[in-house]
């Protein structure tokens, strides 16, 4: 199935409008949350990122990127990967594509591409709507650090970019597993359901502090060492050792994936 069509099929579903609706409207909801909840300020006296939110437009978008990027943004991942193999044979249309002359892993790999491309392209709605409302809103200025000091406002846009990077190249632990369980089952809820859910047992697990470096092996102990890359000095040791293990699991599975699916009888 050629790029395009496969692409076309699945922009024009709904989960996809829905998907891309939530996520552009996330922003206005903030920004009405913060308009009527008056101007964020800490206990602590700790400058944070929802502290600074307001400060300007490249503040309140890294601040919907610190809201989103624990779940919400898990969540469009997995639809899009989970749904891919799944959808066709609960419809019973999987075996008529396969009855092309085409390989399998072909057909695989063009419905991974697809899926990878929108998976992205909701990784970049949100913060692009979040700078165009925030900046809209709070005005374009200088990004204001948790740790203090501030990046000039021409700093901050490559600084954010690098974060959205990080944050796709995180996700594709939740990418490969929801696409991996997809050519498991013949139910999309349960490929999208069971990536989302284990994606959160990862959270969980990674809160128990007894498991001490054990941690260190699992993605979610990266998940927001983006982090790093908002301080005065670009840090790149977090986000190395981050993209190592998500990078590391999300081959395994994908390999699962198409090996699953290369001897599958496809009966639907």
């Amino acid at each position: 199935m050629p790029l395009r069509v496969e692409a076309m099929r699945q922009l024009r579903r709904r989960r996809t409008l829905v998907v891309g609706a939530v996520l552009a409207v996330l922003p206005f909801v903030l920004i009405a949350a913060f308009a009527i909840g008056g101007q964020p300020s800490s206990q602590s006296g700790r400058v944070s990122l929802i502290d600074s939110a307001t400060a300007s437009g490249a503040n309140f978008t890294a601040t919907c990127l610190f809201v989103s990027a624990g779940f919400l943004l898990v969540v469009p991942v997995a639809l899009f990967c989970g749904d891919t193999v799944a959808s066709e044979a609960s419809w019973s249309s999987l075996r008529y594509l396969l009855a092309a002359p085409v390989p399998r892993a072909r057909l695989l790999l063009s419905k991974l591409a697809v899926a990878l491309g929108f998976s992205a392209a909701a990784m970049v709605l949100l913060p692009l709507v979040a700078l165009a409302a925030g900046t809209a809103a709070y005005g374009w200025g200088d990004l204001r650090l948790p740790t203090g000091g501030a990046l000039p406002s021409g700093d901050a846009v490559p600084r954010l970019l690098l974060v959205v990077a990080y944050i796709f190249v995180g996700q594709l632990v939740t990418a490969a597993l929801a696409f991996w369980l997809s050519t498991v089952t013949d139910a999309p809820l349960g490929a999208v359901g069971g990536a989302v859910g284990l994606t959160i047992v990862g959270n969980v697990l990674d809160a128990v502090t007894a498991l001490g470096h054990w941690r260190d092996f699992l993605p979610a102990h990266w998940q927001f060492a983006w982090a790093d890359a908002l301080q005065p000095q670009l840090e790149w040791g977090g986000m190395i050792r981050g993209s190592a293990v998500s990078v590391a699991y999300a081959l395994v599975l994908f390999a699962l994936a198409f090996r699953h699916f290369r001897a599958k009888d496809v009966v639907s």
